[in-house]
């Protein structure tokens, strides 16, 4: 088994942690690496291009494991704004809470919250797979365009306001929808599809349990008619 390098932010800072694991090769990345007294510093592990496993101990800020792609971070405990965002690829995990904007504007890979997340949860994803085992805030999925958000518990006021083709599936109550966005029918493909990313997620839930909501699909382009609803 690989060993693991131990980096203290107690006794350095997270520029050179960030430029240490942008530094990693291709041969490098098989090390995993372990993250010691975060204490809610901002943007850990950040940038990171190659598949290397990251397990930061402890509460992370703003915008940690951002603009990824390929690594698989997981964070032991709760983290502040954007966590995720602009996610590539590869994956991230918050054991614990996650405030705004969880995985804004992320082209790929998975986010997964193990406890809830706050408002615009998903804000304007763009093919990013995230899965909530807890409840989301309100204007989650607020002007996502491609990709999956899942929600294991409730959601809160405005779910997919302004969406266009991601979809948003959800097991608990719905406060209410956002603009342009509806229920719609739950296929067998979208269960199946559900089933799948429960799995890798980790998640133990029946995903006939859940309903589906997208974009009526109104307000892709100006229409006088529908001017209120703007």
């Amino acid at each position: 088994m690989s060993r693991t390098q131990v980096y203290d932010l107690a006794n350095g800072d997270v520029r050179a942690l960030n430029q240490q694991l942008h530094e990693l090769g291709d041969a490098d990345f098989e090390t995993p690496w372990r993250v010691l007294h975060p204490k809610g510093a901002h943007a850990i592990a950040c940038g990171i291009s190659v598949p290397v496993h990251v397990v930061i101990e402890g509460h992370a800020g703003y915008y940690c494991a951002g603009m990824n792609q390929r690594a698989h971070v997981e964070i032991d405990g709760n983290c502040g704004v954007g966590v995720a965002e602009n996610l590539m690829s590869g994956s991230v995990r918050v054991r614990g809470h996650a405030s705004q904007s969880a995985g804004a504007s992320g082209h790929g890979g998975l986010l997964v919250i193990e406890g809830n997340a706050s408002a615009r949860c998903g804000i304007s994803m763009k093919g990013i797979d995230i899965v909530v085992r807890g409840s989301v805030g309100h204007m989650s999925g607020f002007m996502a365009q491609l990709g999956n958000l899942v929600v294991c518990g409730d959601a809160g006021e405005a779910l997919g306001d302004s969406l266009y083709e991601a979809r948003i599936f959800v097991r608990g109550q719905v406060k209410d929808l956002g603009a342009d966005c509806i229920e719609k029918e739950m296929r067998d493909s979208h269960r199946e599809q559900l089933a799948l990313l429960l799995k890798e997620a980790e998640i133990d839930a029946d995903p006939g349990a859940f309903r589906r909501y997208g974009s009526a699909r109104r307000l892709y382009r100006f229409d006088i008619d529908h001017v209120d609803q703007y």
